[in-house]
């Protein structure tokens, strides 16, 4: 194969991204990917006739650059049902979404997850997060998460039921350190859209994205050790050189690889899947821990969802533990989450086979303030480099999609500005 005009290291959704703009503008490529097949962190496996996703994720349907970049439909997406069912004082409370299920409205505003008067600021946050563009809700002062629901007038009892536990299964993060310009694109791409699974895993979103580049383009199992501005050296001494390229790493990852120091944190996430012969819910939709106490965050039941995620007669329940819960918990994770589910829903967990369980340390970039001051970082560097992923945006499906973009398009104008050349 001749060399290719750009080098892109990793092949994650911005590696994948970043390849299909340049694709799309005639430039040649090459993705060299580290793990076996591309897709990073959304991907995908099959076990015992169960299809486990590395990590519970789903798609926002609402994502602009999700729309504009995959085809739904072949995706076949299968969604949750909008809201929550909130585990408090022993039992399950629904906290639906009453615009889009006019039919739980009723139940909902008798759910004791909240006030009513905190169920009409829900009202007027939604009415508040879907005026105007992102771009403009980007420009909307930083603070945390916390601070803006406190800002909003939000009691203790809403907070702690309900939005500690269905944000910091979004987030990752329980305290609510997350930037409220995260918060407010997240709350409005809930509002706007579908929390949808593709019927193939999460791993099918890089897979179509992966089908529409040329043959040959990808190569997986590639150990890259340096980057340098026209260069990329490989573990087992070899050099490729490029005109240019483009590190679609994660943060630790691009910085070893340029040599530096990562002050970039993140945070972690261990999903334990479970077989049972009977699903504990049945409806597709996600439980929250509202409880405050146990290892459990969120917990769903993927094949209600979709049923391609289990063998016939049999369902799927993934569970999410977030990382600050695990250090406390350590060996005794699985055995903890057992005793919690058996309390949730009896003696019948018993009888549940564990599957998997996924530790992933780098699962999310830490977005505290004044981490999206501005949203859009840059992608090209001083030295000629140009970097990719969802660390330089939201950190989300979407903002992976839009820095690889980005970063395309920013090679591109500098290409053009050198030959003198038309956009493509």
């Amino acid at each position: 194969m001749p060399n290719p005009e750009v080098l892109i290291v990793g092949g994650g959704l911005a590696g994948l991204c970043c390849a299909r703009r340049l694709d799309q503008a005639g430039i040649s490529f090459r993705i060299l990917e580290a793990a076996d097949e591309a897709g990073g962190r959304a991907r995908s496996d099959e076990f015992d006739g169960f299809r486990l996703d590395r990590g519970f994720q789903v798609l926002l349907t609402a994502y602009p650059e999700a729309k504009q970049t995959l085809d739904y439909q072949r995706l076949q997406l299968k969604c949750f049902e909008p809201g929550a069912l909130v585990r408090y004082q022993g039992k399950f409370h629904r906290f639906a979404d009453p615009w889009r299920r006019p039919r739980h409205l009723i139940g909902t505003a008798l759910s004791p997850v909240a006030s009513f008067a905190d169920k009409l600021r829900v009202a007027r946050l939604r009415s508040r997060v879907c005026r105007g563009s992102l771009a403009e809700l980007y420009e909307r002062p930083e603070k945390t998460t916390l601070a803006r629901l406190r800002d909003e007038g939000f009691s203790d009892r809403i907070i702690e039921q309900f939005f500690r536990p269905f944000l910091g299964g979004v987030f990752l993060e329980r305290e609510l350190n997350t930037s409220s310009r995260m918060f407010e694109f997240v709350f409005r791409m809930f509002a706007e859209g579908d929390a949808a699974l593709p019927a193939n895993g999460m791993g099918a979103i890089a897979a179509q994205i992966s089908e529409q580049l040329p043959a040959g383009t990808i190569q997986t199992s590639i150990q890259v050790d340096r980057v340098e501005s026209n260069l990329v050296r490989l573990e087992n001494g070899e050099e490729l050189t490029a005109a240019k390229v483009v590190v679609a790493c994660e943060a630790p990852a691009a910085a070893k690889l340029l040599g530096e120091d990562c002050s970039q944190k993140a945070h972690g996430v261990t999903c334990i899947y479970f077989a049972a012969d009977k699903p504990p819910i049945e409806e597709p939709i996600l439980v929250l821990n509202g409880e405050g106490k146990g290892p459990i965050n969120n917990l769903c039941v993927p094949s209600q969802a979709a049923l391609s995620y289990a063998p016939r007669d049999r369902s799927l329940i993934s569970v999410s533990v977030l990382e600050k819960t695990v250090a406390e918990h350590e060996g005794d994770l699985k055995n903890e989450v057992v005793d919690q589910l058996q309390d949730w829903f009896g003696s019948v967990v018993n009888q549940w086979d564990h599957l998997r369980t996924y530790q992933i340390s780098y699962a999310l970039p830490n977005q505290s303030p004044p981490a999206l001051s501005p949203v859009e970082k840059p992608v090209n560097r001083d030295d000629g480099i140009f970097v990719c992923g969802d660390y330089l945006n939201t950190a989300s499906i979407q903002g992976a999609m839009v820095s690889g973009r980005r970063a395309a398009e920013s090679l591109i104008r500098k290409k053009l500005v050198h030959s003198g050349g038309q956009p493509a």
